[in-house]
């Protein structure tokens, strides 16, 4: 079916395992991401139609998916020894995978990024995979929401300041 090759390329913590067509080598281009924790599998694959009752769903709720529904699903309480091909195979199961991230930094195992061709088939690997028992455990399978990630982040950082001001204001070290 594909003739593929695989390109892994590592610089610090950041490793990308790409698995390409032939005739894609050639146009092969890896670049660093800005999130260096974890591992990617990405694989090019031809988009196929939504499920109906995803389509009938849809249309009963005047053809619009809830705010937070994308294509990117993050994946959490994942077996630290899973590999992101057996991810590859579950989630594959809902439709074409664009990439395929899994953490490889202490602070990142166990979780990953799934990123779908179709955003149809993002919603129903959510609906359907959280909560199911992969390898001894049960899966938490949220959308991506970066927004709320970035506001998280700035919250965690304040939270810190105001914690070193308390510190210094009652002379603990």
């Amino acid at each position: 079916m594909w003739s593929a090759c695989k390109v892994t390329c590592i610089d610090l913590a950041f490793q990308v395992v790409a698995v390409l067509p032939s005739p894609l080598r050639s146009i092969l281009s890896l670049s660093p991401s800005r999130n260096t924790a974890y591992r990617a599998l990405s694989v090019p694959t031809e988009p196929i139609s939504a499920p109906s009752t995803i389509i009938q769903e849809m249309s009963s709720r005047g053809g619009k998916l809830a705010p937070e529904v994308n294509r990117a699903l993050f994946v959490k309480n994942l077996s630290y020894n899973v590999t992101p091909e057996e991810l590859f195979d579950l989630f594959g199961k809902f439709g074409p995978i664009r990439q395929v991230r899994q953490g490889i930094a202490n602070n990142t195992k166990g979780t990953a990024f799934v990123v779908y061709e179709d955003v149809t088939d993002a919603k129903q690997a959510c609906d359907k995979l959280n909560g199911f028992n992969f390898q001894n455990r049960y899966l938490v399978v949220l959308y991506h929401q970066p927004d709320k990630m970035a506001k998280s982040k700035e919250d965690l950082e304040a939270r810190r300041e105001s914690l070193a001001q308390l510190k210094q204001q009652h002379g603990i070290d």
